[in-house]
């Protein structure tokens, strides 16, 4: 073990995480270890901040100390447009924090406690080099159980998630990435570091309630979407390897028990390209137009 580096501030937002079955609690607790500082913003259905699902009470329950700084915001639901109000709410979480470097988890992700070292060395790195304003971390994506993974063109495989702050740097569209203030990429770098995202793991009927909830956030309110169910799709291959310590415990309790790996497969040809281009990147290690939100250095 290294030995901890000072001012780096973790940041969060949630809401509904109780009832969405979201593992908010472990993804604080995966970035513990290397924050000097977490802020956590947790939100609210009315203006008022009095109805939530339990959620504030459940986290502040859990960490105490001056080491978390609580807040609690409005989701206003005129802000329905591509998920805007994502960024909107990470950036609250951003305002708060005071680290010189900030770690972004969101609450259906975690970091392996492996990988704490890795981070570190990625912020000596952009001590040493005042032009990195972001590190970015390989992503491993979840579908149905905790068991499979999504591996394909069309599911991001990177992400920046620790940046440098008071430069400007802010969340960004749906939160998935971070821009500069006049919206322009940052440049970063890549580190061996993983994202676990659990997005997609959580049992079908909470998966549908989830779903229905997003998709209000990108299309309104009055957006009505068909009922979810898993299916196996292109992409899926099984996962073999440990998962985050924290996370044994949320993954006995939401464990799905629908083999997806059995089910028929759901064949789209409207894929064909995608198929190919799959096939191109487990030979070569190369995507072809794969979308990047940030400047690799």
């Amino acid at each position: 073990m290294t030995q901890k580096l000072n001012n780096i501030s973790g940041f969060t937002f949630i809401k509904n995480g109780l009832s969405l079955g979201y593992p908010i609690k472990e993804s604080i607790e995966s970035i513990e270890q290397l924050c000097d500082q977490i802020v956590i913003n947790v939100g609210f259905d009315n203006p008022d901040l009095k109805d939530d699902d339990g959620t504030y009470e459940y986290l502040r329950d859990h960490f105490s100390g001056e080491k978390y700084i609580f807040l609690k915001s409005w989701w206003d639901p005129k802000i329905s447009s591509e998920g805007l109000i994502l960024s909107e709410q990470t950036n609250i979480a951003l305002e708060k924090c005071s680290g010189k470097y900030c770690q972004y988890i969101q609450g259906d992700e975690a970091i392996h406690e492996d990988d704490i070292e890795e981070i570190e060395n990625g912020i000596k790195k952009m001590e040493l080099n005042r032009e990195i304003d972001g590190l970015i971390f390989n992503y491993l994506h979840f579908y149905g159980n905790v068991n499979i993974l999504k591996y394909t063109r069309n599911v991001y495989r990177r992400e920046i998630r620790l940046i440098r702050n008071n430069r400007g740097i802010k969340s960004w569209k749906d939160a998935q990435g971070f821009r500069n203030s006049l919206n322009s990429k940052i440049k970063a770098s890549l580190i061996s570091a993983r994202v676990f995202h659990y997005g997609w793991a959580r049992q079908e009927q909470v998966m549908n309630e989830k779903v229905k909830r997003f998709e209000k956030l990108y299309h309104g309110e009055d957006f009505e979407n068909q009922k979810f169910n898993y299916e196996r799709i292109w992409g899926l291959k099984k996962f073999t390897n440990g998962h985050p310590k924290m996370m044994n415990s949320w993954i006995n309790k939401n464990k799905n028990d629908l083999d997806i790996m059995a089910l028929p497969m759901r064949n789209d040809w409207k894929n064909i390209g995608l198929y190919l281009s799959d096939s191109l990147e487990n030979l070569t290690g190369y995507r072809i137009g794969e979308y990047k939100n940030y400047i690799e250095i």
